[in-house]
């Protein structure tokens, strides 16, 4: 990514999100309330403009990134409701969950890019008018810096946490993931979680961003997808050899069937991308 602006696939699903919210509440699957005064309004109207050819294109890319985050929406909300009093967004984006309804007693540290954390800094005082006391925004530039970094912004190692890391582990190596959860495991209290999504290791797979935002973004972000992925069947055994316990794995079909019901069935979620949280043993 180049380092004087904000990542476009932050861009990119921020808009996916706008636009899911737009719907009307019997068929919207994620609502964010935040998402289009988040998104830039030249990719909020790209995306719109192209969005049911992504969807053919891709065979459900979109409404995957909008499943993917609700799932976590809903995980979230059940880490928050058993004593979870931090929060920790690994490569925050646009996102805008610490600014909804529901942090009263929880802290939120927000972990990015220093070029995409600024630009966002200025729309969140923009949306706002200040910044809100219950978020720490910790930039991490990962070339020079470590996660050691929330250490010295008051992370709490004896809090019981939750680490959010949505649609960040497609771009990065798998020694940046193992990295990660090592650092989880070794810094967190016990029965900390961690939820997040990945590719599956299989051929002709279709990167759900990637696939619609190419033509559009792509010379604009000089992000470069990288090769982490996790066998079909395996992050069970993938996580539990990291030290996590009580691994549930969240795929296409359990997706679909979590939130494509009623009017959405005829819905489809791309099959190359599943979801994952665990708990620290």
């Amino acid at each position: 990514m180049r380092t004087t602006q904000a990542s476009s696939t932050a861009l990119g699903t921020a808009a996916v999100r706008a636009i899911e919210t737009e719907k009307p509440p019997s068929i919207r699957i994620c609502n964010d309330p935040y998402a289009r005064a988040l998104a830039s309004s030249t990719v909020y109207s790209l995306i719109k403009l192209f969005y049911n050819y992504g969807e053919r294109r891709t065979q459900g890319a979109l409404t995957f990134i909008v499943c993917r985050h609700r799932f976590m929406d809903d995980y979230l909300e059940k880490c928050l409701q058993s004593s979870t009093s931090q929060v920790v967004i690994l490569g925050a984006g646009l996102d805008s969950r610490a600014y909804r309804d529901g942090f009263s007693k929880a802290t939120v540290f927000e972990i990015d890019h220093p070029a995409t954390q600024a630009s966002k800094i200025k729309k969140v005082i923009k949306i706002f008018g200040k910044l809100p006391d219950q978020v720490t925004y910790v930039p991490v530039d990962f070339d020079r810096e470590t996660l050691d970094k929330l250490l010295s912004h008051g992370f709490d190692k004896t809090a019981k946490t939750l680490f959010i890391w949505e649609g960040v582990t497609p771009y990065i190596t798998a020694e940046a993931v193992d990295a990660t959860l090592a650092w989880i495991h070794e810094n967190s209290a016990k029965n900390s979680a961690v939820v997040f999504d990945y590719h599956l290791a299989i051929e002709a797979r279709l990167d759900p961003e990637r696939g619609l935002l190419s033509s559009l973004l792509s010379r604009l972000s000089g992000e470069n997808k990288r090769a982490f992925t996790i066998a079909p069947g395996s992050v069970v055994d993938f996580l539990t050899n990291r030290g996590f316990v009580n691994v549930v794995e969240a795929g296409s079909e359990q997706l679909k069937g979590l939130y494509c019901i009623g009017p959405n069935k005829g819905r489809k979620v791309i099959n190359t991308y599943s979801i994952v949280c665990a708990e620290v043993g």
